[in-house]
């Protein structure tokens, strides 16, 4: 009885023990409560509340592209240089050097007063396919006439020819003097250079027009010297002017009206011939101009023609002892000139190789090699054809001339031929 007496005691301790340990954890939670851990959402609410739970984020930035700027293509080549070239390619080197040379048509058909285009002409220009044809009183009788003769002549040219005569107005004038020619004569350019502008202009056209009418392609027009002596003779009134800006506007506008109707126009008499008094067709010319007046008055005239475009540009034979001690047209300084302070880019050619200031002094060998080596692009009808030709197949053989050189000349021809439509 004892025993079950002290096991009750014991348990109603135990109990007691657990009531107070039971009490004890409520007061202590009541007073210091813990904060129940979160209960996180199943695996298939995380999808659902993305949106909800994740900040949005910023706008992307928008994609940065750099602005490509394109290059400027470079100009096209020029088209007439690119066929210029392809045809050099194809030439042989007689036929290169037969087109430095400018001549008449009686010298190449070896006759006097060659009027048509027959057998002899067709010979002639497969045996000499010279560059051009000049043109003089003696070989036109008629429009008519002249027509034939001219179609004829380029129908036989395996290479189109440069096709011309001088018409200047005034006392050179080869068809308007001519009134069977039907082609209106020019005045004087020192009446035009007293006028205005426009009459010259008009006047210009006309001329074009009938010269392409008849079948020219090139005038060796207009006169760019400066009068400056009153006593000369060679240029007097074939200049329009003893202003240098008088000169140089008038026959640019010239210049430029003939190019704009179809004919290939040539400024003389560089660098100047209105400053001599003997005249060069007789023999030795001699100018005593310097550098520095020639810039201000000469090369001012010769540069506005230049400015707008001329072709050729026809160097004169004075010597100016100032600066060669030779023709201008042989002086590799004053070729020289031309080229790289007037900046002129076109063909250059000789004045009549037949006159006195060349032929008293030197062979048509020697004159034919020597302008060449200066810097000319083509040879104004030469003393002898056979005798220019052959001097510069020698200096080519022996290194004188150099067949790049050569070259250079030719392909400034054929490009000019290309960009009139002389060849197509």
């Amino acid at each position: 009885m004892k025993a079950l007496k002290i096991i009750g005691l014991s348990l109603l301790s135990v109990l007691c023990l657990c009531v107070l340990v039971y009490c004890g954890a409520f007061l202590w939670q009541t007073a210091f409560p813990v904060e129940a851990e979160p209960q996180l959402p199943a695996v298939d609410a995380l999808f659902d509340l993305e949106e909800i739970r994740v900040a949005p984020q910023e706008e992307e930035p928008e994609e940065i592209v750099e602005e490509v700027v394109e290059e400027e293509p470079l100009p096209p080549e020029d088209p007439a240089a690119e066929l210029a070239s392809a045809y050099l390619a194809e030439m042989t080197l007689e036929e290169k050097l037969w087109q430095l040379i400018f001549t008449t048509p009686d010298d190449l058909a070896q006759v006097d007063g060659a009027t048509l285009a027959g057998e002899t002409t067709k010979n002639a220009l497969e045996e000499m396919p010279v560059g051009g044809l000049c043109y003089f009183s003696n070989n036109l009788i008629d429009a008519e006439q002249t027509a034939t003769m001219l179609e004829g002549t380029q129908g036989f040219a395996k290479t189109p020819l440069f096709l011309a005569t001088d018409e200047e107005g005034g006392v050179v004038s080869r068809l308007g003097s001519n009134e069977a020619m039907g082609v209106d004569k020019l005045e004087a350019a020192a009446v035009y250079g007293a006028g205005d502008v426009l009459t010259l202009r008009q006047h210009t056209q006309t001329l074009a027009e009938q010269m392409t009418a008849l079948g020219f392609n090139m005038d060796f027009a207009p006169v760019a010297d400066v009068l400056l002596d009153p006593n000369n003779t060679e240029i007097g009134t074939r200049a329009y002017s003893d202003i240098a800006a008088v000169a140089g506007a008038m026959s640019a506008t010239m210049a430029e009206t003939l190019q704009q109707n179809g004919i290939i126009a040539c400024l003389k008499h560089f660098p100047g011939h209105g400053s001599t008094t003997a005249d060069s067709h007789e023999g030795t010319s001699v100018s005593t101009r310097t550098l520095e007046q020639l810039r201000a008055e000469e090369f001012l005239s010769f540069s506005v023609g230049i400015d707008k475009g001329v072709k050729f540009v026809m160097m004169s034979h004075l010597t100016n002892e100032n600066l060669s001690e030779i023709p201008s047209s042989l002086s590799p300084n004053i070729v020289g000139l031309l080229r790289e302070e007037l900046g002129f880019e076109g063909i250059i050619i000789t004045d009549s190789l037949k006159m006195g200031a060349i032929v008293h002094n030197f062979t048509a060998a020697d004159a034919a090699v020597k302008a060449i080596e200066a810097g000319c692009d083509m040879l104004l009808m030469p003393n002898s054809l056979e005798v220019a030709y052959d001097g510069l197949v020698n200096a080519v053989l022996d290194g004188t001339l150099t067949e790049e050189r050569i070259d250079e000349s030719v392909l400034r021809i054929l490009t000019v031929k290309y960009e009139m439509g002389i060849m197509q």
